[in-house]
């Protein structure tokens, strides 16, 4: 049998080929595909989540188990069971569901999502960066950094319910199109359409994929591809003509103006005259021989900037709802797709608020000479959404002032300084390629309250006295920072929790990322994993036996630790504590003592 490499890169030229999927369902018969879906999703956090069926986990993985499901398949009695349905509330009101698949339907649904990916990733347009190999928030923002200058509109849209409301018989005749294996497109319907489990109720699934399980977003990619290619083929070409703008009147009259100053040298009236020009555009900014139309979209997010009139713009607005309704039964969302002035307002992607520079009075020199241009006018610029920062500082008020955690109290002092550390640096760290960055200074000085308050709370003294305990200074990248550094109980030498040291300089977007390269990136192949190796071994490493080995997980070794703190550690404590992994390779009789 193949290797997973070997069918990846078989299934990658394919599709880079445009070549139909023809018994691409044979495919799911390899172990070794099996196993390096397996070794990719057990480091999960939720591998050990239960769906609908509690007994269906990671827990208790073998290589019979994965050679049972390769029959039922290629007998073609696999079935996938009913996701178990949770809600998680929004931040916008209301509630999102997500669905819980079991153990096994994500082993097949992660074997299958290789397959796909393989195959689609080279027929995906450039302009996707949501759910895809190497792309995502940070590939998106350098797009747009070069696609989106001078942009006079930008078309925020936001598709309604995107995930829950895909027809699923469009998206079965999406994929005929290019998978000719009946056998595999039976497979992907039978797993939109098993339904799922909520408050103990079966209920049937008509439209949508269920948000939580491992194949939707390619699936909602391979749906999602149909909008780009319209944008793309249709609208851009309608919405694109001219090469440049042509010359502003004004602006040539003006540079005439300044040449015949310094030429009688009067060079005072030379540079009134200058100042002046630099209010006024060089190019026509009202053309009508030119228009240019760009798109890029992330998941069910997309933005299209647009140099016209806002009266096409409206149109371009219209053309792609009368084609999402049309085609793909799809809604815009009348309060999220909004038409915004690119330099006297600002639209909201992915977490940014995107405008346009319109600064006369920033100049700097062309490269290589001593002629200083407008250099920002036109420049995308990436900033903090109004009130976010405020927004985020709620979390740690109460009643108008900065509070204590009461859930924080029961932890270290080293852990709770890195949990504090750890959400203002996810923040830091997200909103680096923003200009206003250092907005973010005012949040962490009401973070800093609330952590100093904590550790108050906690030991029952003064923020002043836990200032005098654990202030310190530390150099980060040649900079000295005032922290808080608590030192780690138990650790081996001297190491330290620390609150501070996080730069807040801004960080250019366009760093180290290719945009609209001739090759697509390459997809990450599988790679033969330590758990993966262990387990092909075959052998109990608690007994040695080697017969039915199957793998033994746990959360987190911390929970063991905390568990077992102030008892006789039995053998596998002791073998998972000195191997320092979450895993264990043992016989089925060793696995049954474990949970007795």
């Amino acid at each position: 049998m193949q290797t997973a490499e070997h069918i990846l890169q078989a299934m990658r030229k394919m599709g880079e080929k445009r070549t139909p999927l023809e018994r691409a369902y044979r495919s799911l018969f390899s172990e070794d595909l099996f196993l390096a879906a397996y070794g990719k999703i057990a480091r999960n956090k939720g591998a050990l989540t239960a769906g609908s069926d509690e007994r269906d986990t990671v827990d208790g993985m073998s290589l019979e188990r994965i050679r049972k499901v390769i029959e039922e398949l290629r007998n073609e009695r696999f079935r996938f069971h009913p996701t178990r349905r949770i809600r998680v509330p929004k931040k916008s009101g209301g509630e999102r569901p997500l669905g819980i698949p079991n153990f096994t339907d994500k082993l097949v649904q992660e074997a299958l999502r290789q397959v796909l990916e393989a195959y689609y990733e080279p027929r995906f347009r450039n302009s996707s960066h949501g759910f895809r190999a190497k792309r995502g928030c940070q590939t998106a923002l350098a797009a747009m950094k070069y696609k989106f200058k001078g942009a006079t509109w930008f078309i925020e849209g936001d598709i309604r319910g995107c995930f829950d409301h895909i027809d699923h018989q469009v998206l079965m005749e999406i994929l005929a199109r290019d998978i000719k294996d009946g056998r595999l497109l039976n497979l992907i319907r039978m797993g939109l359409e098993a339904g799922y489990m909520e408050e103990w109720e079966y209920n049937r699934t008509y439209s949508g994929t269920p948000q939580g399980g491992i194949l939707s977003p390619l699936l909602a990619n391979i749906y999602m591809n149909e909008l780009d290619s319209f944008i793309e083929d249709v609208l851009i070409p309608q919405y694109s003509r001219g090469e440049k703008r042509a010359e502003n009147p004004e602006y040539k009259r003006l540079q005439c103006a300044v040449t015949q100053a310094r030429k009688k040298g009067d060079v005072k009236k030379a540079k009134e005259i200058e100042f002046q020009r630099r209010h006024v555009p060089s190019q026509n900014v009202y053309d009508p021989n030119y228009r240019r139309l760009q798109y890029i979209r992330c998941a069910d997010d997309f933005i299209l900037c647009f140099i016209g009139t806002k009266a096409e713009a409206e149109a371009i607005k219209e053309a792609i709802g009368t084609f999402l309704r049309e085609k793909l039964h799809l809604e815009l969302s009348p309060t999220k797709t909004l038409i915004t002035h690119a330099r006297t307002g600002y639209a909201r992607f992915v977490g940014y608020a995107l405008s346009v520079y319109n600064a006369d009075d920033k100049l700097s020199p062309r490269q290589g000479t001593r002629i200083k241009l407008r250099s920002q006018s036109g420049h995308v610029r990436f900033g903090i959404p109004f009130g976010k920062v405020d927004e985020l500082i709620t979390r740690y008020m109460e009643n108008g002032k900065v509070t204590h955690d009461n859930s924080l109290l029961k932890f270290t002092d080293a852990t709770i300084v890195n949990i504090y550390q750890q959400r203002f640096r996810g923040l830091a760290e997200f909103y680096k390629y923003t200009t206003d960055r250092r907005r973010l200074q005012k949040l962490k000085y009401y973070m800093e309250i609330a952590l100093t308050k904590t550790l108050a709370c906690k030991h029952k003294t003064s923020v002043k006295s836990i200032y005098r305990k654990y202030a310190s200074r530390r150099e980060v990248d040649g900079h000295s920072y005032k922290v808080l550094a608590v030192e780690i109980p138990g650790s081996q030498g001297k190491q330290y929790a620390y609150w501070g040291g996080i730069s807040l300089k801004r960080v250019d977007v366009g760093q180290g990322y290719l945009i609209d390269r001739a090759v697509k990136d390459e997809l990450p192949q599988p790679t033969k994993l330590e758990l993966i190796r262990r387990l092909q071994a075959n052998r109990c490493e608690l007994c040695g036996s080697t017969e039915k080995c199957e793998v033994h997980h746990v959360r987190k070794l911390v929970d063991i630790k905390r568990q077992w703190r102030n008892r006789e550690k039995p053998a596998w404590v002791e073998r998972m504590l000195q191997i320092r992994r979450r895993t264990l390779v043992v016989c089925e009789e060793c696995h049954h003592e474990i949970h007795s």
